[in-house]
């Protein structure tokens, strides 16, 4: 019974394996960091479109870690080539790990066929950040565009990710939808794929 019950201790940080693992952040931790950066972002600018464009920006810098991240953990460093795999991963994967449960709805836009539409009904970047009315088309899920649009851009699936806000009927808060538009060059791959 030589070594039972003992605990590897690490001396550094960097020392603990990837691999090993799932650890959450207090959500009013994440709340106030995530406030205090569309603060500071909001001194910088001068409109809401360059905002929103400054979030996504940091955004995407988190999608791509979190591409490379999930990749080495989940999937034995193998990415995903087709698109509807890669929406996939997108939608419930990176989704469960960020924010604790798989998107509402993984949509195909009925009037372009490179759209795709991910829909969420109380996305958690707007749930503790109240808007003034000088803002009012102010979408703080500009900054989970950015985190998608850096998933699909460093998969090999280059897009223009946006978010939007869609009214409900008989609800108070709008749902929020990340409208993908992917490249056309994604498309032509896609069909010679088959």
């Amino acid at each position: 019974m030589i070594g039972v019950g003992k605990i590897k201790q690490y001396t550094n940080v960097l020392d603990k394996p990837l691999s090993k693992g799932r650890q959450e952040v207090s959500l009013s931790g994440f709340a106030y960091l995530f406030s205090e950066l569309v603060q500071y972002n909001q001194t910088q600018v001068d409109n809401i479109g360059d905002l929103e464009r400054r979030l996504e920006d940091a955004g995407y810098a988190v999608g791509v870690r979190v591409l490379e991240l999930l990749c080495h953990r989940e999937k034995g460093n193998r990415r995903e080539t087709r698109l509807l795999g890669i929406l996939s991963f997108v939608h419930s994967t990176v989704w469960k790990v960020l924010f604790g449960k798989v998107a509402d709805s993984l949509e195909k836009g009925t009037e372009h066929e490179d759209e795709y539409m991910i829909s969420e009904k109380e996305l958690l970047v707007n749930r503790f950040i109240s808007v003034p009315k000088d803002m009012g088309s102010f979408n703080c899920g500009a900054f989970v565009a950015g985190i998608v649009r850096g998933v699909l851009d460093n998969a090999g699936f280059p897009a223009v990710v946006t978010a939007h806000f869609v009214p409900v009927d008989g609800q108070q808060r709008p749902r929020t939808t990340i409208l993908i538009k992917f490249a056309e060059e994604v498309l032509r791959r896609e069909a010679r794929l088959g």
